[in-house]
């Protein structure tokens, strides 16, 4: 299988099952699907009224050289280790804790309740935290490198038994021969300067919720009082990024039908001195005023490319250069096998916590009873739900079967799928279209060696 497309003025050929990206002329671009298929003779037949005879038999040769070298037309190899996919025993590798069921803003589009998760407000306890810890700790394996992170609504209003989770991972490390990585995901109301050096001290990563420009940021991330947070909280993102250093962290926003000229968002926080930027698209129901909706694609995708030329001018003209999350890819090692296959691993590798010390299968799933998984304490009971998990794969997805962007995406979101069309074996189709054109662009920049 393989995907044309066009970035700027480069003709790309990928070879899906390979990874291999080409630059190829007109020619080659216009007849490599039928010098896949035919044979020689009805390709020249076919094109000998467009381009000259020498030119088709040059391009030809060019096209199955690729092929003798396995970087053009080679075969789907992923499905011979379905067997060995499906008959693994998955270790935990990372734990979400949700160490706040509570929120001091009130974001309209949360799909937490504003940190409720279709349940009463609480924050966990020390207790509840050294348990998740010993359970990750168990059941990670013969695993060395475990991720926790430490989520909300907005963990920050829970610092201090943060403070003593961290404390308590980091003294079980070398006992257990384990190296603990913390995540942080944060509003920044709370943020001050004995707060930003914890993080930038024991934080592998710090996500900084912001939406970009004020006006957008403000109608959807409002204070409780109804307030704009935009202004209270920018200062204590630039001061944190400021003092990390080249330790990471990224800028994560959420665009809506409200903003579908996202990419000036983008660019404004790329303008305010951030370099490490994410921004996703909103995804909610249908009925709500901010959903995005099929009609709002092309220009979506328009707004992904717009955002990729503008990257590539400011690296090429010595701008304010800055890395878009979904343009990062590496096609070179890239993600592991399965990985490529199953994704993130919820509920099977990553599992969420809540402040109660219930299991689930990620965050977005958290307040659904049906998704319950166990708790920290026990041990994952649910051994039907997580078989469930443990087979969903790109394999399993009949809209993923023939899809170009399969092994990058991984079959998409779970969580999506599932609040969509009520089953984790499917697709949600806007994240998927939009994912594509993302793919797409990250491809054309790294040809273009960005």
């Amino acid at each position: 299988m393989i995907h044309k497309f066009k970035f700027e003025d480069e003709n790309i050929v990928m070879d899906i099952n390979s990874g291999s990206v080409h630059i190829v002329d007109a020619l080659i671009y216009e007849i490599i699907d039928d010098v896949l298929l035919l044979c020689k003779e009805d390709v020249l037949d076919k094109y000998k009224n467009k381009y000259k005879i020498d030119d088709i038999v040059e391009a030809i040769e060019e096209i199955n050289e690729l092929k003798e070298q396995e970087m053009l037309g080679t075969e789907d190899t992923y499905k011979n280790l379905i067997p060995a996919f499906l008959g693994r025993t998955p270790v935990v590798k990372a734990l979400c804790l949700h160490v706040a069921h509570d929120c001091n803003l009130a974001c309209r589009y949360c799909f937490a309740g504003e940190g409720e998760y279709h349940g009463s407000r609480g924050l966990m306890s020390f207790d509840v935290g050294k348990a998740s810890i010993d359970f990750l700790v168990k059941n990670s394996g013969a695993r060395k490198n475990i991720e926790v992170d430490f989520f909300g609504g907005e963990p920050l209003m829970n610092f201090d038994v943060v403070k003593q989770i961290v404390k308590y991972a980091k003294d079980q490390e070398k006992e257990h021969n384990k190296n603990f990585r913390f995540t942080l995901t944060t509003n920044g109301v709370l943020l001050n300067d004995e707060i930003i050096d914890f993080l930038n001290e024991h934080m592998y990563n710090v996500v900084l919720s912001l939406d970009g420009r004020p006006e957008v940021n403000d109608k959807m991330r409002p204070t409780r009082n109804d307030k704009g947070s935009y202004d209270m909280i920018l200062p204590k993102f630039k001061r944190l990024v400021e003092k990390r250093g080249h330790k990471k962290y990224y800028i994560r926003g959420t665009f809506t039908h409200n903003n579908l000229d996202f990419s000036k968002d983008v660019l404004h926080m790329a303008d305010m001195g951030f370099n490490e930027i994410s921004v996703e698209p909103v995804v909610a129901p249908n009925n709500m005023s901010y959903a995005l909706k099929e009609q709002d694609i092309e220009t979506l995708c328009n707004e992904y490319e717009t955002l990729a030329k503008e990257m590539l001018k400011r690296h090429t003209k010595d701008g304010k250069c800055f890395n878009f999350f979904h343009f990062m890819i590496d096609l070179n090692q890239g993600p592991c096998v399965y990985k490529r296959l199953a994704g993130c691993g919820s509920g099977t590798e990553y599992l969420a916590v809540t402040p109660e010390g219930d299991l689930y299968p990620c965050h977005q799933f958290v307040g659904m009873q049906e998704f319950k998984m166990g708790d920290i304490f026990k041990g994952v009971d649910n051994i039907e739900k997580r078989l469930e998990f443990e087979q969903c794969n790109v394999y399993s997805k009949e809209e993923c079967t023939n899809c170009w962007s399969k092994f990058f995406c991984s079959g998409g979101c779970a969580a999506n799928s599932y609040n969509f069309n009520k089953n984790i074996n499917s697709t949600y189709k806007i994240g998927c279209d939009l994912q594509k054109k993302r793919l797409e662009c990250a491809i054309g920049l790294q040809a273009k060696n960005l």
